[in-house]
C-alpha cells in the first residue's frame, strides 16, 4: 500500500530493502496472513500471491507489508506481515477508523464547528 505523504517520514530510509525482504525473501511472494486479518474467508494461509489474480475478486494481487502494531517505526521483523492488499485493508480497518475519526474531529475543532454532542472538536 503506498506510504501516505504525511507519514513517509516515519518510515526508515531503508524501507524499500525491509519491505523487499518481507515479502519476497521470507514469504516467498505469498500473502503470509493465517487469519488475522479476520475476513475468515480462507482457511490457513492465505492463498494470493504477488502479481497473481485474487481468489474471489480476478483482481491483481499486490503484496503489501503490514505493520502489526500500525506504527511505522517498528521494523522488527516480528511486527511486519507480507500481506495481499485485500488482507491488509481488512487487517487495518479499525486503526483507519480510529484514524479517520480523530482527522475528522479535528479538523472540526479547527474549524469551530460543534461535533454531534454540542462539544467543540
Amino acid at each position: 500500500m503506498p506510504i501516505r505523504p504525511e507519514n513517509r517520514k516515519r518510515y526508515p530510509n531503508n524501507w524499500p530493502e525491509i519491505s523487499a525482504s518481507i515479502r519476497f525473501d521470507r514469504a516467498g511472494r505469498r500473502c503470509e496472513c493465517t487469519g488475522q486479518c479476520g475476513r475468515g474467508t480462507h482457511p490457513g494461509r492465505c492463498p494470493n500471491t504477488h502479481g497473481g489474480l485474487a481468489y474471489g475478486t480476478g483482481s491483481q494481487v499486490i503484496l503489501t507489508v503490514a505493520h502489526l502494531d500500525h506504527t511505522p517505526e517498528n521494523v522488527d521483523p516480528t511486527n511486519l506481515l507480507a500481506m495481499c492488499q485485500g488482507c491488509h485493508l481488512h487487517y487495518d480497518r479499525d486503526h483507519h477508523a480510529e484514524t479517520r475519526a480523530k482527522t475528522r474531529a479535528a479538523a472540526l475543532a479547527e474549524s469551530g464547528q460543534l461535533n454531534i454532542f454540542g462539544a467543540i472538536g
